[in-house]
């Protein structure tokens, strides 16, 4: 995606006519444009030059932007980002409430309320006149932005919000003006009566204060649009802008953009990390919370990466650069975020179609007003009013802010959690997903198995088994074997050599130590090769059970045991897979493993569902059959898992998995954490739920702000002032953007991962129907500390996930008060103590 800067926009229509003229382009095959940030993204073959002229005919501006929002080579980081809105109006404000109390004192001050003035004003209203069109007119001066812009718009038949406040501040300057030379005339004749009469018709101030007071609401606007960037220019100003490197055998300091791939940085306690690269020399704790939202410190030592902007804090590194520049992760992730910033959610569309059309309808309900009041005798003054009063209160603002700040606002909060959206369709759909398939491996589990059991025969002992098998695995690259040798380093164990290995494949592996033939393999293979007792079989069968898998190990044509190696579950998965459920998603696990092994993990984990046997080619096929049975997100880690997330409605990717896998998605997990897609989905559904809020409160307004501007209420008595009119167009946008900002109280769901939970079962009687278990469940989650009930009234019992100490009592009174009858005392099956009752 290419993007632009756009200049010149001051309402959805803008937008909305900027975008239409550039889908126009030959080439463009997709185009949105920002309001919130002046941006455009572009995706096509068309070129700059052509793309640029398309939006200068429409009647603004536009440039390029640089590739890179955090290149270093900037002189002033953030400048595309600098609130340089603000400011401005600020200054014009304040110019114009200077100007506008004056105004108001010589008009309302001294005609209604009679404050004192020079005695040259003494029954001189003309002069009077000629004073407030003087001010009004330095006040149209200082905000000829608006004259400027909406007048353009109108020539180019592209009218925007500016449009409508200009003709409603001319018509009411225009209208006073005429009143103005219809008191000189009646002068002339004498007609003092006539003088004082037009007197009060003035409308000067009307023009200032509608003027002023949308000022006041752009500014507030302005103010509340530069915090919805906070977290873009917070990740922008971590980027380093120099670098200790080594060369030539000396340190020497140099700018970011002359750190180059394979060269050696240091890196004290308390500076910023440069690039991305691998540790060579050192061990320290490092600051990832920049990019990841993790807060504790991480320790590093020789082999482990480290990231461009976070921060060592405490030993000194020394390290070897993979990525600089646009290529280090976290400028990937600002780009990222700016690029979800520059695109357009499918629910804006909506609010596109009315804003294209909004202004010319308004324009035309004004002139109807107008030309309605007049026809039933109005008073062209009165009939003026209304008019004008439809102009300056409705704001089509309101409707082109209402998702794209929300979007924004939304990007910033799952940045600075670990959590990057790539666009904002992926932002709004990932809340309406209602399967969720996980990859086991390495999503569900850590990915990385784990010697679990040793048994060993009566001819050695643990450690003499866990020597000779660390010994022979060491020789393979097999993750099972790996997990062995592990195991092996832990304990310390004394090396062992193995000479004439061979690795058998499919089977195992074999060598010999100290001259002696040893073989680690399936039980299947060395089956044929030793005598295994049927102790030593049953016990494999059951750890078989158990989801682990049992290597045979031989040893001078004799079998010495059984190591149990097992692929352990993440700390927060099974936590993460309730919250799921609990939202009403239903959650499926994808393996490729037997079908034995995955129903342990699945019924550990949680999971709804287990779809086990899967090859890496076929998991995409089994998530194209999910979504038929409702929107689906699929949740991996691996290269095998592309396909899958690429198919999937929402494809979210484990942060620290490959890059395809990240390539291939719509969010990425910069924690690897199963819990993050839980807050993934749900700062979706916030944001989404905030949009319907903005676009709501954009759309009631005008529904019900222009009926009563033209004058519907006029009959019971209400009518409306066009400056009340201009007030309430200034806060309608402020009130948009500030709902947006609420969505920075966005709590993610990380919880304490010390947390407990408690899974307890319930034996009720009573229950007939899928309303029973409804009441029941309804009634057991009603209590704190109970994280999901699920009854079942086939089996007449309702399991119950705690997060908290509840007390049996409570559980079963909750149960009672809801009709049915708990017949059998509630057990707990976890480990932990629990009391029981009949």
């Amino acid at each position: 995606m290419k993007q632009y800067n756009v200049t010149g926009m001051s309402c959805a229509a803008c937008s909305a006519r900027v975008e239409k003229a550039v889908n126009g382009v030959a080439g463009v095959t997709s185009c949105s444009v920002s309001l919130l940030t002046n941006s455009m993204g572009v995706e096509g073959t068309a070129s700059d030059d052509e793309i640029i002229s398309a939006v200068i005919k429409a009647g603004y501006g536009a440039s390029v932007k640089s590739k890179n929002i955090a290149s270093p080579k900037k002189e002033k980081k953030g400048d595309e980002l600098a609130d340089n809105e603000t400011p401005a109006l600020l200054k014009r404000l304040l110019w114009s409430v200077g100007f506008l109390a004056v105004l108001m004192y010589f008009s309302m001050g001294h005609m209604m309320w009679g404050w004192p003035l020079p005695s040259f004003f003494d029954g001189n209203h003309i002069a009077m006149g000629i004073v407030q069109m003087l001010l009004t007119i330095v006040i149209m001066i200082i905000n000829r932005k608006f004259f400027i812009s909406g007048f353009k718009a109108l020539l180019n038949r592209s009218p925007n919000m500016d449009t409508l406040v200009a003709l409603g501040a001319a018509a009411s300057f225009g209208w006073s003006l005429y009143v103005l030379f219809a008191m000189t005339d009646a002068q002339v004749n004498g007609d003092i009566a006539k003088v004082e009469e037009l007197m009060m018709q003035f409308w000067f101030e009307s023009a200032a204060m509608i003027l002023t007071l949308i000022t006041v609401g752009k500014t507030l606007e302005a103010k509340s649009k530069g915090k919805t960037t906070d977290a873009l220019r917070s990740l922008m100003k971590l980027a380093p802008k120099t670098a200790n490197i080594i060369r030539e055998n000396k340190e020497v300091t140099v700018s970011i953009e002359q750190v180059q791939k394979g060269d050696i940085f240091v890196v004290r306690p308390g500076e910023n990390i440069p690039a991305d690269g691998v540790i060579i020399e050192g061990d320290s704790a490092i600051n990832e919370s920049a990019l990841t939202g993790e807060s504790i410190p991480v320790d590093k030592t020789v082999g482990d990466t480290v990231s461009a902007g976070t921060i060592n804090q405490s030993g000194f590194l020394k390290c070897k650069a993979t990525r600089v520049a646009e290529d280090t992760t976290l400028s990937q992730i600002i780009q990222m975020v700016s690029d979800a910033a520059a695109t357009k959610a499918p629910i804006a569309k909506t609010a596109d179609k009315v804003s294209g059309i909004f202004v010319p309808a308004v324009i035309s309900i004004a002139v109807i007003t107008t030309i309605a009041w007049l026809l039933i005798r109005q008073d062209i003054g009165f009939a003026l009013a209304r008019g004008i009063s439809v102009l300056v209160i409705s704001c089509p603002c309101a409707l082109g802010l209402a998702t794209p700040v929300a979007i924004m606002v939304g990007n910033g909060v799952g940045a600075r959690n670990g959590i990057l959206f790539k666009t904002s369709a992926s932002l709004e759909e990932a809340g309406k997903v209602k399967i969720v398939a996980l990859d086991k491996t390495g999503t569900i589990t850590e990915g990385k198995p784990k010697v679990t059991d040793i048994f060993p025969n009566e001819a050695v002992t643990e450690k003499e088994l866990l020597s000779i098998a660390a010994a022979l695995e060491e020789k393979s690259e097999h993750p099972l074997a790996k997990a062995v040798t592990e195991k092996g380093k832990e304990e310390n164990l004394p090396k062992v050599e193995v000479t004439d290995f061979k690795a058998l494949t499919g089977n195992g592996l074999e060598g010999k130590i100290d001259g002696k033939p040893v073989i680690g393999a399936s039980e299947k293979y060395i089956s044929g090769k030793v005598e295994i007792s049927e102790k030593f079989k049953e016990k494999s069968k059951m750890l078989a059970q158990e989801g682990k898998t049992p290597l045979f190990f031989a040893l001078d044509e004799k079998f010495i045991g059984i190591i149990a190696v097992a692929d352990t579950i993440k700390k927060d998965s099974a936590e993460a897979i309730m919250n799921l459920r609990k939202m009403g998603l239903y959650v499926v696990m994808l393996t490729g493993d037997n079908e034995r092994t995955a129903k342990v993990i699945g019924k550990s984990a949680g999971v709804d569902e287990i779809i086990a046997n899967v090859l890496p080619g076929e998991k995409q096929a089994a998530v194209e059959n999910l979504k038929k049975r409702g929107k689906a997100a699929m949740v991996g880690d691996g290269i095998n898992d592309a396909p899958a997330l690429t198919s999937a409605d929402i494809g979210i990717a484990i942060g620290a998995g490959t890059d395809v896998a990240i390539d291939a998605a719509d969010v990425v997990l910069m924690k690897s954490s199963l819990s993050d897609a839980v807050s993934a989905i749900s700062l979706s559904k916030a944001t989404l739920r905030n949009i319907r809020e903005n676009l709501f409160w954009a759309f009631i307004y005008n529904v019900i702000g222009i009926p009563i501007a033209a004058g519907v209420l006029i009959p019971l008595g209400l009518t409306l002032n066009p400056m009340f009119g201009a007030a309430a167009m200034s806060l309608s946008s402020f009130c948009v953007v500030t709902n947006a900002l609420r969505l920075n109280l966005f709590k993610t769901k990380n919880k304490n991962k010390e947390e407990k939970l408690v899974e307890k079962t319930i034996k009720i009687e009573g229950m007939m129907c899928p309303h029973c278990e409804a009441s029941v469940k309804k009634a057991l989650e009603a209590i704190d500390g109970v994280a999901l009930a699920e009854p079942d009234h086939t089996k007449n019992c309702a399991r119950v996930v705690l997060t908290a100490d509840v007390a049996d009592e409570a559980l079963a009174k909750a149960v009672t008060d809801a009709g049915y009858t708990v017949v059998d005392r509630i057990s707990c099956i976890c480990d932990c103590f629990c009391k029981s009752f009949v």
